[in-house]
């Protein structure tokens, strides 16, 4: 007997969300973002609207109690024009809203890259392509641990330390 899985872009994440942890990461990408090689990367052709996939994705995560999002935006974003970029102030008005209320660290493209890279080599990266045709729109969000936080981290730590050079 034969079944038919549909993968569409939401049955992946369904799926994976439950295996991400802290320190993977979900990438929302604009329609040119490259195809990485790192074995750690995978990469899912949504076919759809970024605002659209990125509200999916931050509601699954936020919904999931294992993980909550950091969520990052490359800096150039607020510095393109309309002119060299036409849609873009529409765009950001539209990630304004999606992400209202929510923390947001922003930093230079490259610097998010390194970031990825670097997490890429040891922890999975879901990365979704959209079919946003701008540059320096795409968002990415590092999963941290969604039931303990960095202040309980560091008193465990501190009531560790003289225990652990006793």
């Amino acid at each position: 007997m034969s079944t038919s899985v549909d993968l569409s872009w939401q049955n992946v994440l369904a799926l994976r969300l439950p295996l991400l942890g802290h320190r993977n990461w979900i990438v929302v990408a604009d329609s040119a973002y490259p195809w990485q090689t790192a074995s750690g990367v995978e990469t899912v052709c949504t076919h759809g609207n970024q605002i659209d996939v990125l509200r999916a994705v931050l509601d699954a995560v936020e919904a999931a109690p294992h993980v909550r999002p950091i969520i990052y935006t490359d800096a150039e974003l607020p510095f393109l024009r309309e002119e060299d970029a036409p849609g873009i102030g529409t765009y950001r008005d539209e990630l304004r809203i999606v992400l209202s209320g929510r923390p947001v660290e922003s930093l230079p493209h490259e610097e998010i890259i390194g970031l990825l890279d670097e997490a890429g080599r040891t922890f999975h990266v879901l990365l979704l392509k959209t079919t946003l045709v701008l540059p320096y729109t795409s968002v990415f969000v590092q999963l941290d641990c969604g039931y303990w936080n960095a202040e309980a981290e560091q008193r465990l730590r501190k009531d560790l330390q003289p225990k652990l050079h006793a």
